[in-house]
């Protein structure tokens, strides 16, 4: 497809998308989200200035293996990760829960449930009293499920799910498209100047043959990012008389739109600000990317893990959506918490402490924050 005609066909599937229901339109909407933020008249606390993720829905949250494939629920998308208000993360969160109760027609009652549960989780997790051994037990069911299927998944499930059948080949069709003569010149320029070695899990172990590049496409793939440059590339590291094939994701790292705090120094290059925040925020994604440039645009690059899947939240009961809004408050609370020193830390859960209300378990703010946006969204 000639790079011309993509734009068009990017934007009109990101409506579509955003259209299909209220929490599609969540994920899809985060720029409404901080121009709603900036002009609303809640009285936010301001937390410690750390990493945020930025884009904090549940979407953005699933199972993630490190470098050596073990694997735990963190952060899976941070296009959007800035040096920031930790609050901004909480009523993201609290916003998608609630546009998820609803799909769900879950009752009122549940959303003030879950935004209470999702600050006892995240309160937990700030103190680092959050998914220990002893806990594991207590786990969502969806949760353990999740993490169940992602351990056992191996290259032959990803291969089945990206690539032709009968070849080492990406599909052209609805999600990949050909690229045009510059665009795989400048890939090719790009993963000549990055360690592809150290991208691709064991690696190490193999030859020292150079990795190469099998296959690449343009990428349709995302809600919010859609428009935004995305190649997906197959490459090939000979083991014996075998090649060893990996997929990576080059992503274009665009400018953020969530606020960012004034008292601290970010990394000018957008590529190295989403590196730097991911390692921050969610190392198993943040140990296993690296930044670059890609025809005068900033990207990053990852190696797709078996095991990293997306988290869906749909049709779920009452106690599930409870459970899972604790759960995933832990989940951003213990990422916000190991920025922070012990005094820091001990502070802001205070702060937060004093902010409930009397008749919710859970600060005012972030209720009235979430009824608000839901308002907006259903507008």
């Amino acid at each position: 497809m000639p790079a011309a005609d993509r734009q068009r066909i990017l934007t009109q599937t990101r409506r579509l998308k955003m259209a299909r229901s209220a929490h599609a339109y969540v994920r899809g909407s985060t720029r409404q989200f901080y121009a709603w933020l900036e002009n609303s008249p809640a009285d936010l606390p301001e937390g410690p200035p750390i990493w945020i993720c930025g884009d904090c829905h549940l979407g953005n949250l699933g199972p993630l293996a490190d470098g050596k494939g073990r694997v735990a629920i963190q952060i899976r998308d941070l296009d959007q990760t800035v040096i920031g208000n930790p609050v901004h993360d909480i009523i993201r969160l609290g916003l998608s829960f609630a546009s998820a109760a609803r799909g769900s027609d879950l009752p009122g009652v549940t959303t003030a449930r879950m935004l209470e549960g999702l600050m006892a989780g995240y309160q937990a997790g700030l103190a680092g009293d959050f998914d220990r051994k002893s806990d594991r037990s207590n786990r969502p069911e969806l949760i353990q499920g999740l993490l169940a299927r992602s351990v056992r998944r191996r290259w032959p499930e990803l291969a089945a799910e990206r690539l032709d059948r009968d070849r080492p080949r990406l599909p052209r069709g609805k999600r990949f498209w050909s690229l045009e003569p510059e665009e795989r010149e400048g890939l090719t320029a790009l993963l000549r100047g990055v360690d592809l070695r150290g991208l691709i899990a064991g690696a190490d172990s193999l030859s020292e043959a150079p990795v190469r590049l099998v296959d690449a496409a343009y990428w349709m793939k995302g809600c919010s990012s859609l428009g935004r440059v995305r190649y997906a590339v197959l490459v090939g590291l000979r083991d014996g008389k075998r090649t060893r094939l990996g997929l990576i994701d080059v992503k274009e790292a665009d400018k953020a739109a969530a606020p960012r705090s004034a008292l601290i120094t970010m990394p000018r290059d957008n590529g190295i600000r989403v590196l730097t925040g991911a390692k921050a925020l969610s190392p198993h994604l943040g140990d296993r990317m690296v930044a670059g440039r890609l025809m005068d645009r900033a990207v990053v690059l990852r190696e797709l893990a078996p095991q990293d899947l997306k988290l869906e939240m749909a049709r779920t009961t009452q106690r599930e959506a409870e459970a899972m809004a604790r759960y995933l408050g832990g989940v951003l609370g213990r990422a916000h918490g190991r920025q922070m020193e012990a005094e820091v830390r001990t502070g802001w859960g205070r702060d937060l402490s004093r902010s409930h209300s009397g008749a919710l378990d859970a600060p005012s703010w972030l209720w009235r924050s979430v009824v608000e946006l839901v308002s907006l969204h259903e507008a």
